[in-house]
């Protein structure tokens, strides 16, 4: 399978490029980057202290969906919506594991779905799509008497707060409970007056350091504490959970999909 990386040069970038060259059944087709990159034209293989690849990073995103049977995406949410154009155009899946899309970049997704295979999701690792489920469960057991708390940690150069893998989390325990996020949401406490109000599902943010993503969902009853945690140890588990999902697009039908359909957990 002919699998294409946009941003070719990031952290995630480099990383899907080094699991498609590991990977028995995929091809890398090539990767780009924004136009003035200061890496355009480097070696692909070169870029990841590899030795030569052959492929040279471009900018000419169109021609790289040409060349590739999908497209992984861990750029940003602009930038994934014109991806998702070119992924309606072309028929060329797309994987998107960047995080902070709001509710236009899921309509571009869902346009581009209409055409193709798209497999959209806030984490790609195995393990956080099981904690997904979980939490869901649990919050559909356990009464409302158990406050829900989320907190996540990650690197001092993440740019979006919470997670989108904590708002996951959040959306698979408000459904467990019946309710929708947007209407149970605490995002931020400072001050004084600023007590728990019954039902809501809180939010807890730290960044520092270069942690590639730590979750915990808390939930805190009368006389107990039920905590359901994941810790990434590297950015390689999302890298191998993107590779996974395109490869499982081949010959599936246009939709729009998440990693509990890669997975079969749904």
């Amino acid at each position: 399978m002919k699998i294409g990386i946009v941003g070719a040069a990031g952290r995630m970038g480099r990383m899907l490029i080094a699991e498609v060259l590991g990977v028995e059944g995929c091809q890398l087709a090539g990767g780009t980057e924004p136009p003035g990159s200061g890496v355009l034209g480097q070696d692909l293989g070169l870029l990841i202290g590899a030795a030569e690849h052959g492929l040279s990073i471009g900018d000419d995103t169109g021609a790289l969906f040409k060349a590739s049977d999908a497209v992984v995406d861990f750029t940003h949410p602009d930038a994934t919506a014109a991806h998702a154009a070119l992924s309606g155009e072309t028929g060329v899946a797309l994987i998107v594991g960047t995080t902070g899309l709001e509710a236009q970049h899921m309509e571009a997704l869902g346009r581009a779905a209409a055409k193709a295979a798209v497999v959209q999701a806030a984490n790609m690792s195995v393990g956080v799509n099981l904690l997904l489920g979980l939490t869901e469960q649990v919050a559909s057991a356990l009464g409302d008497d158990y406050d829900i708390e989320i907190a996540e940690m990650h690197h001092r150069h993440k740019v979006d707060a919470p997670s989108g893998t904590a708002l996951a989390l959040g959306a698979a325990a408000a459904k467990g409970r019946g309710v929708n996020l947007e209407d149970v949401s605490d995002r931020g406490r400072d001050g004084e007056a600023v007590p728990r109000i019954a039902g809501d599902i809180g939010f807890s943010v730290i960044r520092g350091g270069d942690v590639a993503g730590d979750h915990t969902v808390i939930f805190a009853g009368p006389g107990e504490r039920v905590e359901l945690t994941h810790k990434a140890g590297s950015r390689e588990i999302f890298a191998r959970g993107a590779i996974r999902a395109a490869l499982w697009t081949e010959g599936r039908a246009p939709g729009l999909y998440s990693m509990r359909d890669v997975l079969g957990l749904d």
